[in-house]
């Protein structure tokens, strides 16, 4: 009888829990159906569409290509800049637009700032879902700075609509370009406060170090892009590999995964590829003020009606999460015929149950941070 009864002890089955959709270390409304045996996974199986944009059909909807702008800052919402910019790009190349200078550097400028906000973001509530508050609170006193830069241009905070074909909705105000050095000179610093707070504290190592390690082939295999690839020790970045607009006058080094505290492509080497890219943002963002015209119409080249060509077009660009794609057909109509959006963070949350397997159900929560999804860019 004693023998049955330990043998019944020891007997293991797997169980199912959700994680989400309503979860605050899913970054949004994402259901993790997680399969367990004790406390290890074995199975993760994310379920998405609980924020469907309608993003591709209400831009096919739109009775002018202009008017897609402001959907595209829902996309991803904390990187709204970057998200025009490459739409407002490929509508440029179809219609075999110049954009002025001035406007081109100001874009650039506008985009690694909003690189900084977004991963300050990432950073600041990946150390959250860890347990450490106070790196948060550092983090967005930070991120605020950039915001109110953003304000002063274009009256908002969040979504901008700001950049747009040909140009820019307005040009900068004169405190532009002192306010944005400032930041640099100041925030240089805070990177190190950062890195002495939370990047080589030994709670954060032991939870992120060995953790969700990303081998860079499967990484390859999965079309991982932006951190999530560079954190596998991948160096391909498209602002150097495959430049746009005018990131090759820039000097600056991709940052990849080394593999410093754990294993290369572990949650670590994802995190602090994000750190050491806020300060590439910068040196790009000092040259992009040296080098900038102080004159130009930034309206100059804005049609005041846009007449496409028929054809097609894909461009992408390096967002704070990979690579973002837009594909536009063009029927010579006002509007587009067809527009689809290679999303990163869809592409990189496809990675989850291949890094997740054999991880502890505590440990899944890092891996999540770690990839650092927005859920508005994974259901589009």
């Amino acid at each position: 009888m004693t023998n049955q009864i330990t043998a019944n002890i020891h007997e293991t089955k797997e169980m199912t829990i959700n994680m989400g959709p309503q979860h605050p270390s899913t970054h949004g409304v994402l259901r993790l159906e997680v399969v367990l045996n004790g406390e290890v996974v074995t199975r993760v199986h994310p379920h998405i569409g609980y924020l469907h944009r309608c993003f591709e059909k209400y831009a096919e909807a739109m009775d002018d290509y202009s008017k897609v702008i402001p959907y595209t800052d829902r996309i991803d919402y904390v990187s709204a800049m970057n998200q025009e910019h490459g739409y407002v790009i490929a509508v440029e190349k179809l219609l075999q637009l110049e954009v002025p200078e001035r406007v081109e550097y100001v874009r650039v400028i506008l985009a690694e700032l909003q690189r900084i906000a977004s991963h300050l973001l990432g950073i600041g509530t990946f150390g959250l879902d860890l347990g450490a508050f106070t790196p948060f609170l550092y983090c967005f006193i930070e991120r605020e700075k950039i915001l109110t830069i953003f304000e002063k241009i274009s009256g908002a905070r969040l979504l901008y609509n700001y950049i747009c074909v040909g140009g820019l909705m307005r040009d900068v105000p004169d405190s532009f370009k002192p306010e944005t050095a400032d930041f640099v000179k100041t925030f240089r610093p805070k990177i190190k406060e950062l890195n002495d707070l939370l990047s080589y504290n030994q709670i954060f190592i032991d939870r992120t170090a060995n953790i969700g390690v990303l081998p860079a082939e499967v990484a390859l295999n999965y079309a991982a892009s932006g951190p999530m690839l560079r954190g596998s020790g991948v160096s391909w970045d498209l602002r150097k590999n495959d430049p746009y607009s005018i990131y090759d006058r820039f000097e600056f080094d991709i940052p990849v995964g080394t593999g410093e505290v754990g294993t290369v492509g572990d949650c670590w080497d994802r995190y602090m590829v994000r750190v050491r890219e806020m300060e590439q943002s910068l040196v790009i963002i000092e040259q992009a003020l040296e080098q900038m015209p102080d004159e130009g119409n930034v309206m100059e080249a804005v049609p005041k009606r846009i007449r496409m060509k028929e054809g097609e077009i894909y461009v992408r660009t390096e967002t704070p999460r990979g690579e973002l794609g837009y594909y536009i057909i063009s029927d010579k109509s006002s509007s587009p015929f067809r527009v689809k959006v290679r999303a990163p963070s869809f592409v990189n949350l496809s990675i989850l149950p291949a890094i997740s397997r054999g991880a502890l159900l505590s440990d899944l929560v890092a891996i999540v941070g770690s990839i650092d999804i927005v859920l508005g860019e994974v259901d589009r």
